[in-house]
């Protein structure tokens, strides 16, 4: 067993991984069919990291698919079964890129409860506010990311809670799974900062961060 299973070598799942290290954490890295993707990956961040394929049977007790939406949905339907009574954590925003304009999931729902439905794991909203180039290092301007997290489920919420922490991360605990609809708009509202060519400041370099008073 490792203590977190991600999905994916992509720059969101080299970010995720990278924190994993920092908290001292066991990886199982899987990459979607070429597993030298994930071998190189692993050398790379020189941690406690097994590697695989997807497919393979999942070792993590956190599962953090580092993949767009609808890949999500294809990999709790892949796993069925597998997933139940882990701590499944989505980080995806499910932008409408046909239009860039607005999300693909229904008003009064989101990726999270989306993926909720289908699945008997124990899905926790978190780090889709993050960029991945951000969560390599942890911090923005010399402050550690707040990680925005929703979830039903105490404990599952709480093992994210205690993994960021751990990573060297804020998290914040924002509320109930429904929350993560507030979420997914803002990490929408991200991503269009860095995809505005009019605000060159703005290039996936930012972080949103909630400051209480001193």
């Amino acid at each position: 067993m490792t203590d977190l299973t991600i999905i994916g070598t992509g720059n969101m799942a080299r970010g995720l991984a990278a924190r994993a290290v920092a908290a001292g954490r066991s990886v199982q890295l899987l990459a979607h069919e070429d597993k030298a993707k994930a071998d190189s990956l692993a050398a790379e961040l020189d941690g406690k990291i097994t590697t695989g394929v997807l497919g393979e049977q999942l070792t993590g007790a956190l599962v953090i698919p580092a993949v767009y939406f609808d890949a999500s949905r294809a990999i709790v339907e892949q796993y069925g079964d597998a997933l139940t009574g882990k701590v499944y954590v989505d980080i995806t925003n499910p932008v409408d890129f046909a239009t860039f304009d607005s999300l693909s999931v229904p008003a009064d729902s989101s990726a999270a409860e989306e993926l909720q439905k289908a699945t008997g794991a124990k899905v926790v909203k978190a780090f889709n506010t993050t960029f991945a180039a951000t969560l390599s290092d942890g911090t923005v301007a010399g402050h550690p990311l707040d990680v925005l997290i929703a979830g039903d489920d105490a404990a599952a919420t709480q093992a994210v809670v205690e993994f960021a922490s751990a990573a060297g991360l804020n998290p914040v605990v924002v509320g109930p799974q429904r929350r993560a609809r507030q979420l997914e708009h803002m990490g929408f509202l991200h991503i269009l900062l860095s995809a505005n060519e009019e605000l060159p400041a703005y290039q996936w370099n930012s972080a949103l961060k909630v400051v209480p008073a001193a």
